[in-house]
C-alpha cells in the first residue's frame, strides 16, 4: 500500500505508520563507478562507515537497490535514532549535538527521534545538524562477509540485523 510515494505499514492496532531507513555505507571509495558515487553523495554517504536516515519512499528504495553492493539498510526505530543522535549526532564535524542545538520546534531528543523514525521530518532537511553519522568499525569485527549480499550470507543490501551491528559501531 502506498501513499504519496511512501511505503505504509499497518501495526496491530490498525494504525498506519510510515517508517524510515537507516542506511550505512560499508564499502570504501576506491573503484566505485561514477553513477554509484553520485547516488552515494546524494544520500550523504561520502565515506566508509557513514550512516544516515532516509524516508521510506519509492524513490529512496530505488536508490538503495541501485547501490546495494556498497551499502546496507533496514527500518529504524525510535530508540536507535535517539542513541545515534545522542552519541554520534554532530552540529559541526567536531562539535557534538546538544539539546540547545536542536531546531526550535523540538525541546528534547526524544521528540526529534520519534519524528525522524516515523518519517514526520526528513533528517537531511534539519538545519544545524549534520545529515550523517560517522561510525567506527564494529567492535569484535564483522561476523559475516562485507563483500556479499545478505542472501549470500553477507551484510550488504537490506539487512534485518543492521541495528545490532550499528550498536557495535557506536
Amino acid at each position: 500500500m502506498t501513499l504519496c510515494g511512501a511505503l505504509i505499514v499497518k501495526d496491530r492496532g490498525g494504525a498506519i505508520k510510515v517508517m524510515a531507513y537507516l542506511v550505512v555505507r560499508m564499502r570504501g571509495t576506491v573503484n566505485v563507478p561514477y553513477w554509484a558515487n553520485t547516488t552515494l553523495e546524494s544520500l550523504n554517504l561520502a565515506k566508509k562507515f557513514r550512516a544516515t536516515i532516509v524516508p521510506e519512499s519509492i524513490e529512496y528504495s530505488g536508490m538503495l537497490n541501485r547501490i546495494r553492493q556498497l551499502v546496507t539498510w533496514c527500518r529504524v526505530d525510535n530508540e536507535t535514532v535517539k542513541v545515534l543522535l545522542d552519541k554520534k549526532g554532530r552540529k559541526t564535524a567536531s562539535q557534538s549535538l546538544k539539546e540547545s542545538d536542536l531546531p526550535k520546534e523540538y525541546s528534547n531528543l526524544d521528540k526529534l527521534a520519534s519524528d525522524i523514525a516515523s518519517d514526520a521530518v526528513v533528517f537531511s532537511k534539519l538545519n544545524g545538524i549534520k545529515p550523517w553519522f560517522a561510525l567506527n568499525p564494529p567492535r569484535g569485527g564483522f561476523k559475516k562477509s562485507v563483500k556479499k549480499q545478505t542472501t549470500q550470507n553477507g551484510i550488504l543490501g537490506e539487512n534485518k540485523l543492521l541495528i545490532d551491528l550499528v550498536k557495535k559501531m557506536m
